[in-house]
């Protein structure tokens, strides 16, 4: 197998697409519904632009460079080694939890056509054959890595196309009125965030999609397309969802835990739900592969900057990054089986967004830094853009801080822990790379 192999623009479409949606998709109208009604859909919209807004910030950082790191190295140029290393170490443990959640989720999506799957045994043999046969395919290189993509992102689009092309015809007005419905207690504004949040965190997982950008075909112009269209597929995707389960189900969609499945049962019959559970399973095997490539990534991009043991980078006659991939197996497969990993989770809602903020931020520094570099995409609207994404992601984050408080305290003793092995990697290995060139 030749070493050059890469992922070409299509498949880093494909691989975005795969890391965005996942199982949250099939149960996002019924939690979105139940606290706003019908207007959730202008909540969507909402966080549609907030996210679009994040992902273009993605898209020009990317844009200056074509080696590994994403929004860590975006914050290493902008605001140096520390926030840097903050941010991609953090990035990587989160990956490793988000793996290892994924993996244990797909044991239990699995139960629901096989129950033994729910078996704690059988369930820990499930997630063992999982991750550690993706760490094999990764071991193998990235076109084996790639074709799998490929096929288990289209398997996952095809019942949601499915859905989509037959619900069109079964949306009835009188669904979306009342427009706005609250729930007692609760005020519009209140709801407008609860829903906000929900509906918000069905569009990350972008950010992954630069990690990988030494395996891409000249990432410095793909990359940015790529993030442009993956965000226009899902949210499209998203709208078309949402719009046709509430038109179907109106108010049988509030506390619904199944409400797409619900809204194709009540389509096709009982068939409908078989093929939205198949593409549930789908769907989480796909997030899963997503996942086995970028955590091994993110840990391989740190050494880039001598902040790492260079051996995490070593390739083998693949160019599979074997120590970084082997690492990240064991580490996602002694979280899943711990169970902690529902625990350490929490630590993902401030690391979200402390690679959300210094990207959306790098963005206004790096056009200073370079000023006289050439890059293939531009935001427009100058600064106004990354400014809006960062006040809105700050004024999420408090938000969710407000509602749960130990989300934040995880988050920020997380970072605390960073710091010792920042200062601890800084002193045993000192800089053997010089800083990233911006061609």
């Amino acid at each position: 197998m030749e070493k050059g192999i890469k992922l070409g623009f299509w498949s880093i479409v494909l691989l975005g697409i795969n890391a965005i949606i996942g199982s949250g998709i099939f149960g996002l109208p019924g939690d979105a519904y139940t606290d706003i009604g019908p207007a959730s859909i202008l909540v969507l919209v909402f966080c549609m632009l907030l996210a679009v807004s994040i992902a273009l910030c993605f898209a020009e950082a990317g844009s200056w460079f074509d080696t590994d790191g994403g929004p860590y190295l975006y914050a290493k140029e902008a605001f140096g080694d520390f926030v840097g290393f903050e941010v991609g170490f953090m990035k990587w443990i989160v990956s490793m939890i988000a793996w290892a959640t994924m993996a244990n989720f797909f044991a239990v999506t699995l139960s629901s056509v096989w129950p033994q799957a729910a078996e704690p045994l059988i369930k820990n043999i499930i997630i063992g054959i999982l991750v550690v046969g993706l760490g094999i395919i990764n071991f193998m290189g990235m076109k084996q890595s790639k074709h799998l993509n490929n096929i288990m992102t289209i398997g996952k689009l095809l019942p949601i196309v499915l859905f989509i092309a037959v619900g069109l015809f079964f949306i009835k007005g009188s669904n979306f009125t009342p427009f706005v419905i609250i729930q007692k207690g609760q005020s519009a504004s209140s709801a407008f965030v609860a829903v906000s949040i929900t509906l918000f965190y069905a569009f990350t997982g972008f950010e992954s999609l630069a990690v990988a950008a030494k395996d891409m075909e000249n990432p410095k112009k793909n990359v940015p397309k790529a993030l442009v269209m993956v965000m226009f597929v899902v949210s499209v995707i998203y709208m078309l969802i949402l719009g046709i389960s509430i038109g179907v189900l109106g108010n049988g969609l509030a506390g619904s835990a199944t409400p797409v499945a619900d809204a194709a049962i009540k389509m096709l019959g009982p068939i409908g739900g078989y093929i939205i559970t198949i593409g549930t399973i789908v769907s989480v095997g796909g997030i899963n592969i997503a996942s086995s490539i970028f955590t091994p990534r993110s840990a391989a991009a740190l050494v880039e900057q001598g902040l790492m043991p260079k051996s995490i980078r070593k390739t083998n006659k693949n160019g599979a990054p074997y120590i970084a991939i082997i690492v990240s197996v064991i580490g996602t497969l002694l979280i899943a089986w711990s169970g902690s990993f529902t625990t350490l989770s929490q630590i993902s809602v401030v690391s979200r967004f402390i690679q959300y903020i210094p990207t959306c931020l790098a963005v206004l520094i790096l056009r200073k830094k370079y000023a006289d570099k050439d890059v293939n995409f531009r935001i427009p609207g100058g600064a106004i853009i990354p400014i809006f994404a960062v006040i809105i992601s700050i004024l999420l984050l408090i938000k969710a801080g407000i509602d749960e408080p130990m989300k934040i305290v995880w988050g920020l003793g997380g970072m605390i822990i960073v710091v010792p092995i920042y200062f601890y990697m800084t002193k045993v290995y000192s800089k053997k790379y010089n800083d990233v060139e911006v061609k």
